[in-house]
C-alpha cells in the first residue's frame, strides 16, 4: 500500500523502514531535505513542498502526519487541507490533544477528507518491536488503512496469549485497536501517558528508597529543626541498584518494559550522573488529569506523578521558601543551608 509520511523524526523515520521492510511505498516529505534524502536513499519516493507530496500519492490519498503536537500539526492539516480532496485520509499519529481531534475531523469532513487520530506507542524500539496504536476516526477509512496497520503493529509475538483470547475477534492481540470515534485514540493514547507517568514514578520513588538506605553510615548533626534518625543501625544497607532491577525483571509482579528500560540505564550509569534530573512533561499527563476532573474520577497517583514533574523542575521553589518563611514567623524556626560544593 502507498501511504505518504510527514514528519521524520526518530519516530516517523523508523515508521516509514518498517513499512519499507514490508514492500509497502512511502512517499515523505520534512521541512529537514537532508532527512527527506536520508530515506530516498533507502528506498522511500522523496517530496520537498507538500505539493509535491500530495501530487505523487495515488487517489484516494492517505497520509500519516508525525509533527509535534500544537501548533506544529494545526499549521500543516490547516495547509493540507486546501490541497486534499474528497475521499483523501489525514492521519495525525502523533500526541495531539483528543479535542483538538474533534475539531479538525469535524472541519475535515465537511470537504469529504477523512481524519484519524492515532495515538503511537513504541518510541525508538518500534522499528523491530513495532508500534502498539491506539486509533479514532471512521470506520471505512480505519479500515481502508488496515494493511499499513497490521505492517506497523507488533502482532501477538512472543507475548503470552490472554486466557480464551482465541475466542474474541478482533485486532487489539495483533497491538492496534480502533478505539471509537473522532480524538478516541489519541484519549486512550492520552490515558496510557499519564499512566506511564505514574509507572515511572513509582519505580522512581522506590529505588531512591533503596538508593538512602546506607543513610545510618553518615553523620548527621544534632538539629532541633530535623528529626534525627531513629534507629541508624537499621539503615546500613548498599544495595546495588543496577542488579535489583535484574532481579525484579526475572518473574516478579513488577516485570515490565519500563523496568527493563530502566535495568539497562542503572547498569550503564549506576549513579546517573549524567542526567539533571528536571523531567520534561509534554502534555498528555496534564490532559489526563484535566480529563478525570471532568469525569469526577480519582486519580491521585497519576496527578502525583505530574506534579512530581513540575517539582524537578523547580517550579515549586517560590512555595517551599514560602513554607520556611511561615515556619519562621511563628516558631522562629531557620532552616539549614544546603552545602554548595566547590
Amino acid at each position: 500500500m502507498q501511504l505518504g509520511v510527514i514528519g521524520l523524526g526518530r519516530m516517523g523515520a523508523n515508521i516509514v523502514r518498517r513499512l519499507l521492510r514490508n514492500n509497502h511505498e512511502c512517499v515523505v516529505f520534512n521541512r529537514s531535505p537532508n532527512k527527506v534524502k536520508q530515506l530516498a536513499s533507502e528506498g522511500a519516493i522523496g517530496a520537498y513542498t507538500l505539493d509535491d507530496l500530495v501530487q505523487k500519492l495515488d487517489k484516494p490519498r492517505a497520509i500519516w502526519l508525525m509533527v509535534p503536537a500544537g501548533d506544529p500539526t494545526e499549521d500543516i492539516v490547516m495547509e493540507l487541507a486546501q490541497k486534499l480532496e474528497a475521499g483523501d485520509i489525514l492521519i495525525d499519529g502523533g500526541n495531539s490533544y483528543y479535542i483538538d481531534d474533534i475539531r479538525r475531523a469535524n472541519a475535515l469532513e465537511s470537504k469529504g477528507i477523512h481524519y484519524v487520530d492515532i495515538g503511537t506507542s513504541g518510541g525508538v524500539w518500534g522499528l523491530e518491536r513495532g508500534y502498539c496504536m491506539m486509533i479514532g476516526g471512521p470506520e471505512t477509512a480505519v479500515q481502508h488503512l488496515d494493511p499499513i496497520l497490521k505492517t506497523l503493529a507488533p502482532g501477538v509475538g512472543t507475548i503470552d496469549r490472554t486466557p480464551s483470547r482465541e475466542k474474541v475477534s478482533g485486532t487489539a492481540e495483533q497491538g492496534y485497536l480502533h478505539c471509537g470515534s473522532s480524538g478516541a485514540g489519541h484519549f486512550v493514547k492520552m490515558v496510557h501517558n499519564g499512566i506511564e507517568y505514574g509507572i515511572m514514578a513509582a519505580y522512581a520513588e522506590g529505588l531512591n528508597i533503596l538508593h538512602h538506605a546506607n543513610v545510618g553510615k553518615q553523620q548527621r548533626a544534632a538539629s532541633a529543626e530535623s528529626t534525627p534518625l531513629r534507629n541508624p543501625e537499621h539503615y546500613q544497607y548498599d544495595f546495588n541498584l543496577p542488579d535489583v532491577a535484574e532481579v525484579w525483571r526475572r518473574g516478579s509482579v513488577i516485570a515490565s518494559w519500563l523496568l527493563d528500560l530502566t535495568a539497562i540505564a542503572l547498569l550503564q550509569d549506576p549513579h546517573l550522573s549524567t542526567f539533571a534530573g528536571r523531567i520534561s512533561d509534554s502534555g498528555e499527563g496534564r490532559w489526563t488529569i484535566t480529563a478525570a476532573i471532568d469525569e469526577g474520577a480519582p486519580a491521585p497517583v497519576l496527578s502525583a506523578a505530574v506534579y512530581q514533574r513540575f517539582s524537578s523542575r523547580d517550579e515549586d521553589e517560590f512555595a517551599t521558601k514560602l513554607l520556611s518563611a511561615m515556619r519562621y514567623q511563628f516558631g522562629g524556626h531557620i532552616e539549614e543551608h544546603a552545602e554548595i560544593s566547590s
